[in-house]
């Protein structure tokens, strides 16, 4: 790590003219919190906490927050404990149609931004969690560009029914198979009592552990810090390692904008294929990356990198891989490691060194992460295509299962929600050799981005996964997908993306390996269906949604709340 060579030898925002009404009533109020005049003078950090007792992710977070504190006074630093929205997809997602779940993301962004910027903090440690956390801290820390180093808080550990492995996804997936006959209720509630075992995030290759492999591979974590068991002594060492740290990168002035360049993203995508992992990482990074004023378009390297990013590691249910085998293997450290020359090894780290530096004497303990040289899989785990039917892109996710069927051909049969696909289904409007069209979901139409997950496993559960595909603008559980879905469509149907032109009986076609998504219709069809839609109007919602609605921008831009510059 870089030495402590600027320490106490440049000047921290957070300390204010002595004498002036900042300085006076601020020591007034931390005076009376037992704070000494020496200590005001430290770096001040902020420990950005989502402890929560709503959910299991997050309700061991205060004492990881507790050790971070400690390390962070040893290292000669001011902790302040901050606190900020704490969303878990499978709690919040409740109300309003699950159209809470992305907003709580740039939520949680802003609350961060309030915080420590209005109190002129010097650096920040954030405690990375569930899915929404930690790609809204890496955007605070991009927006605001004050040193930021992330601290893995950890997974759960699954279950068992006798000797089958359950897990929460196995239960959100086993609800849809319940919602259709294939399960009984006995069954699902015994599921659910025994899926999750410790606190920490979803224990496989979901959005999480995803987004917590992407913190390491943008170099915003020490080395070997993901993924790691939530409340093992590891992820304790770990939390006290980056509390020391954050005081030196204060001192050295290293700040995210120097560690998100374009060759963080890049070893951030390549990392994404390697693991099979979320196709939530896209929007998320593509947001980290607008938040940092980057001029780096994700969506594009997840295009040009996508048939050169060899699958490396297949935990599940990407494969029979456990999440504890990946992190035993090395972990993200392990994929950068085996990437070899696919990674940009001049990516600046929170170390103060480079990656290349950082694992130049470094080998995976063992062979669970494949060399790229010798994959599971040379084809791309997440697809992204094109077509009249999603001009700007949408995705695809097919692991390492490339013995479905790639091209399907099909009539539209059109929802507008997620209750009338699953009653459609139930009832026969959709069957064999259709393609449902889920629509309505979007940034802007839902507002918010609704899921659209429950339909996918509901048409699971209907033994018709293979035989119904789907396209839809909403968005997709990161761990499981099941049959050949498109997903997060753009433009989306709101505002008169083609999506929203589609009508029942309408051919929709689907071509992975061509990367298309097309609907037998000419363009002179599409402009007349557009030009007799009604006006957009307001949704009617209130509050935090209505914010979003108004302000939230495209998934191009990562669907973020900021503006482009003129």
């Amino acid at each position: 790590m870089a030495t402590n060579d600027r320490r106490n030898t440049r000047p921290l925002r957070s300390n204010y003219e002595i004498g002036s009404s900042f300085w006076a009533v601020r020591r007034a109020q931390w005076r009376a919190m037992g704070l000494s005049d020496a200590d005001m003078e430290k770096p001040k950090i902020a420990v950005i906490n989502t402890s929560s007792e709503l959910a299991i992710c997050f309700n061991h977070l205060d004492g990881i927050a507790a050790v971070v504190k400690d390390a962070i006074r040893e290292a000669g630093g001011l902790p302040f404990e901050v606190r900020t929205a704490a969303p878990s997809d499978f709690i919040h997602s409740a109300g309003n149609a699950g159209k809470y779940i992305l907003p709580s993301r740039d939520l949680i962004t802003n609350d961060i931004e309030v915080q420590v910027e209005g109190a002129q903090l010097d650096g920040m440690v954030c405690l990375a969690s569930c899915d929404k956390t930690a790609p809204g801290q890496l955007m605070a820390a991009a927006r605001l560009d004050i040193p930021t180093i992330f601290v893995i808080c950890g997974y759960q550990r699954s279950g068992h029914l006798g000797d089958e492995h359950v897990d929460i996804e196995e239960v959100f997936l086993g609800a849809g198979h319940h919602a259709m006959g294939a399960i009984t209720l006995d069954r699902l509630r015994t599921m659910s009592e025994e899926a999750i075992k410790s606190p920490g995030v979803c224990s496989g290759m979901g959005t999480a552990n995803s987004m917590h492999t992407v913190c390491e591979a943008l170099g915003m974590t020490l080395p070997g810090h993901a993924p790691v068991r939530a409340d093992s002594r590891k992820m304790l060492d770990n939390a006290a390692a980056a509390g020391r740290r954050i005081v030196d990168m204060v001192w050295e002035d290293l700040r995210p904008r120097q560690i998100l360049t374009e060759a963080a993203f890049e070893n951030a995508v390549r990392s994404v294929f390697a693991v099979s992992g979320s196709i939530n990482t896209v929007k998320h990074l593509q947001a980290v990356a607008t938040e940092a004023d980057s001029n780096v378009d994700v969506y594009g390297l997840y295009e040009t990198l996508m048939d050169s990013s060899p699958v490396l590691v297949a935990v599940r249910p990407n494969g029979t891989s456990s999440i504890e085998e990946f992190e035993d293997g090395g972990g993200a450290r392990a994929v950068l490691k085996q990437l070899g020359p696919l990674a940009r090894h001049e990516a600046l780290t929170v170390t103060g060194q480079t990656l290349g530096e950082t694992l130049a004497d470094w080998a995976p303990p063992d062979d669970t992460v494949k060399p790229a040289t010798a994959p599971l899989s040379d084809k791309p785990a997440i697809v992204m295509v094109r077509g009249n039917l999603a001009p700007d892109t949408a995705i695809i996710k097919l692991g390492l299962r490339y013995d479905r069927k790639l091209k399907v051909s099909g009539p539209a049969v059109c929802f507008d929600n997620p209750i009338s696909a699953i009653e459609g289904l139930k009832t026969g409007k959709v069957g064999a050799g259709d393609v449902l069209v889920l629509r309505g979901l979007g940034v802007r139409g839902g507002p918010g981005m609704g899921m659209a997950s429950r339909v996918v496993f509901a048409i699971e559960g209907a033994g018709l996964g293979e035989e119904i595909a789907v396209v839809t603008d909403g968005q997709l559980s990161g761990l499981v997908n099941k049959g050949l879905v498109v997903g997060e469509v753009t433009p989306e149907a709101h505002g008169g993306g083609p999506l929203g032109l589609i009508r029942d009986g309408d051919v929709i076609t689907i071509d992975v390996l061509a990367r298309r998504v097309d609907v037998d219709l000419d363009q002179a069809e599409m402009d007349a269906r557009r030009a007799a839609l009604p006006p957009v109007g307001h949704s009617g919602q209130r509050g935090w949604l209505s914010v979003y609605e108004g302000e939230v921008q495209p998934l191009s831009r990562g669907a973020v709340l900021i503006p482009p510059r003129d």
